[in-house]
């Protein structure tokens, strides 16, 4: 399916956010994911359905200042 992934659309096999950061190679539990706007906790993205079309920002933070 087609999303759009930080700006970007792409497309992926994943169905859950869960899923989806597997696939990307997201890892760590420090990073921010919203779906459509909307911030997704941590304990909540393997229930987090994704469809064709969401919008999904992944924010990870980073060093220097």
């Amino acid at each position: 399916m087609k999303l759009t992934i930080n700006g970007t659309i792409r497309d992926a096999f994943a169905s859950t956010l869960e899923e989806l950061l597997s696939e990307l190679e997201y890892e760590g539990d420090w990073l921010a994911t919203a779906l459509n706007g909307e911030l997704v906790h941590r304990g909540d993205r393997p229930q987090c359905q994704l469809a064709e079309g969401d919008r999904i920002e992944i924010l990870s933070p980073m060093k220097g200042g």
